[in-house]
C-alpha cells in the first residue's frame, strides 16, 4: 500500500523526509518481480531507475527538480526510449533498438520522471484485449482469468497494481480509455494533436493519440501538462497553449453543462454498466448539475469507419517492415520478393496481417471510392454531430465500455466482436476530441466499470475539471 494518494503528496513526503525515492522505486521493482504473472512488462530498466532515484532525490532535497521529480512511470513499448528495445509488442521488432527518444519521453526525463521499464501491448497497437502480443497475453490484475484490455493493457495493468505511479499508453480507437476502464484506473486520451507523436511507432496516423493512465485525476493532469505542447519533428502537433492543467482543478461553482447520448445506451449494453451510469448522472443532477439528453445520430458508423480508415493507413504505415532495411529477416527466402513475403508472415502476428489485408483491400483501385473515400466523408458527419452537441453542452457522459472486462479467450474466434468492445470509444478519435476513464463502480463479480467524460476538442481543461469534481464530490 503507497503511503500517498497522489504525486503532491509523494513529492512533500520526499522533501520532509517521510519517504525515501530509493525505497520507494525498489519497492515498485518488488512489486514487479512479485507480480511477473501478470506480464505487463516487456522490458523493466531496474538499476537505471535506482540510480536515476538517488540523482532525483538529491535535486528535490535541493530545491532544484523539474516538475514531475520522483515520479516512477511506465512506458508503452511503442514509444521510442534512446537505447532501449522498441518491440511494439511483435515478432518483427523483437530485436530493434531505438536511436532516439520520443517528444513525449523526453519531456518526462526533462522533467525529472524516473521511468522504471516499457510496457507490454497489443502487437502495434492494434486490439481490445492485450490478447495479441508477441511477448504473451497480459493479465487483469483485478481478475487474473480476465483480460486488462488493450491495446495499453499493460500500462493499465501496471497502474492498478501498483508497479508504478502512473504510466503512457497509446489511444488510437479507445486504447486508453478501454483498459482503463477495465482495470479501474483513470485513462486520459488527450485532443488529436495536444501531443506530439514523433518518436511513436504508427499504427493509424490520424487517429494516434498519446495519454496517461493514473490513480487520479490530478496526477494525470499534471502528465498532460508536461507531454504536450506543439514539437517541430511533428507537423500534426497543435500550437494552441498548454493550460495549466494541474493548477485549475476546482470548479470553484462553475456548473458545466452536461449532456448524455440515447445512442450510447441501447442494445449491447450491460445492464449493470448502464444502471451503474445512469445512477451517477442522477447523482449529479442532486449536486445541481442539469444533465440533458442529445444526439449523435451517426454512432451506429464509426466502428465500420474507423475500421476501414484505421486499417487502410495502418496498410501504409506497416509497409516499411519488409525485412529489408531493419527488423525481422526470414532466413528461408530464395529471392528478394520471398524474403519480402516470408519476412512479413512470419514477423507480424494474426490480427496485425488482418487489419494489413483489409487495409489494402478498402486501398485497392476497384474499392478505394467505395470505401475509403466514402468513410473520409462519414468521419467527417461524425465530428458534425460533436460539433452540434457541444454548442448545447460542455461534456458528454457515456459508458466506457458495454461490459466489464471478459474472460481471456473469449473473443479471440470472433474479430468482429472483439471489434465492437470499442464501440463507445472510436468515436472520439475520429472527431479528434479528448475523452477520459474515470472507474466509477463495480459490477456484481467485483469487476470495475468506467465512465467516459468527452470534451470538444482542445477542452481538457473543463473534461479534468469535471473528473476531478466527480472523483472528490461523488465517489
Amino acid at each position: 500500500m503507497l503511503p500517498y494518494k497522489n504525486y503532491y503528496q509523494k513529492l512533500d513526503q520526499i522533501k520532509d523526509g517521510k519517504l525515501s525515492l530509493i525505497e520507494n522505486v525498489n519497492y515498485f521493482l518488488k512489486r514487479i518481480q512479485d507480480n511477473k504473472h501478470l506480464n505487463a512488462f516487456n522490458f523493466v530498466f531496474a538499476d537505471e531507475a535506482v540510480e536515476k532515484a538517488k540523482i532525483v532525490e538529491e535535486k528535490i532535497k535541493s530545491g532544484k527538480h523539474g516538475k514531475l521529480a520522483g515520479l516512477v512511470i511506465a512506458i508503452k513499448d511503442v514509444l521510442s526510449i534512446k537505447d532501449k528495445p522498441n518491440t511494439c509488442s511483435s515478432k518483427i521488432l523483437k530485436d530493434f533498438i531505438a536511436l532516439y527518444n520520443s517528444t513525449a519521453v523526453q519531456k518526462l526525463i526533462a522533467e525529472d520522471a524516473i521511468i522504471i521499464g516499457k510496457t507490454n501491448c497489443d502487437e502495434f497497437a492494434m486490439g481490445s484485449s492485450n490478447e495479441n502480443s508477441a511477448f504473451g497475453n497480459v493479465l487483469n490484475p483485478v481478475d487474473n482469468e480476465r483480460v486488462p484490455g488493450g491495446s495499453s493493457g499493460g500500462s493499465a495493468a501496471a497502474v492498478a497494481a501498483d508497479l508504478c505511479d502512473v504510466a503512457l499508453g497509446t489511444d488510437t480507437g479507445g486504447s486508453i480509455r478501454q483498459p482503463a476502464s477495465f482495470c479501474g484506473v483513470y485513462g486520459l486520451k488527450p485532443t488529436y494533436g495536444r501531443v506530439s507523436r514523433f518518436g511513436l511507432t504508427a499504427f493509424a496516423s490520424s487517429f494516434d493519440s498519446i495519454g496517461p493512465f493514473a490513480k487520479n485525476t490530478e496526477d494525470a493532469a499534471a502528465i498532460l501538462e508536461v507531454i504536450s505542447g506543439w514539437d517541430v519533428n511533428d507537423s500534426t502537433s497543435s500550437k494552441n497553449s498548454v493550460p495549466n492543467f494541474s493548477n485549475d482543478l476546482p470548479l470553484n461553482g462553475k456548473k458545466l453543462r452536461l449532456g448524455f447520448a440515447k445512442e450510447y445506451f441501447g442494445e449491447g449494453i450491460s445492464p449493470e454498466v448502464k444502471s451503474a451510469i445512469e445512477n451517477l448522472m442522477g447523482n449529479l443532477k442532486q449536486h445541481g448539475f442539469e444533465v440533458e439528453e442529445i444526439h449523435l445520430p451517426h454512432s451506429d458508423y464509426s466502428i465500420s469507419t474507423y475500421y476501414i480508415l484505421t486499417t487502410a493507413e495502418a496498410s501504409s504505415n506497416l509497409a516499411r517492415y519488409d525485412g529489408a532495411r531493419y527488423g525481422y529477416r526470414s532466413q528461408e527466402s530464395s529471392s528478394l520478393i520471398d524474403m519480402y513475403k516470408s519476412s512479413r508472415s512470419e514477423g507480424f502476428g494474426s490480427e496485425v496481417k488482418r487489419r494489413i489485408m483489409l487495409g489494402t483491400y478498402v486501398l485497392s483501385a476497384g474499392y478505394y471510392d467505395a470505401y475509403y473515400r466514402k468513410a473520409q466523408k462519414v468521419r467527417r458527419i461524425i465530428k458534425q454531430d460533436f460539433d452540434e452537441a457541444f454548442k448545447k453542452v460542455d461534456i458528454i457522459l457515456t459508458p466506457t465500455s458495454p461490459t466489464t472486462a471478459f474472460k481471456l479467450g473469449e473473443k479471440t474466434t470472433d474479430p468482429l466482436e472483439m471489434y465492437l468492445a470499442d464501440i463507445y470509444t472510436t468515436s472520439a478519435n475520429l472527431a479528434g476530441i479528448p475523452g477520459i476513464n474515470i472507474p466509477v463502480a463495480k459490477d456484481s463479480s467485483g469487476l470495475p466499470i468506467g465512465l467516459q467524460l468527452m470534451a470538444n476538442q482542445f477542452d481538457e481543461t473543463n473534461l479534468l475539471k469535471m473528473s476531478y469534481y466527480i472523483q472528490e464530490e461523488i465517489l
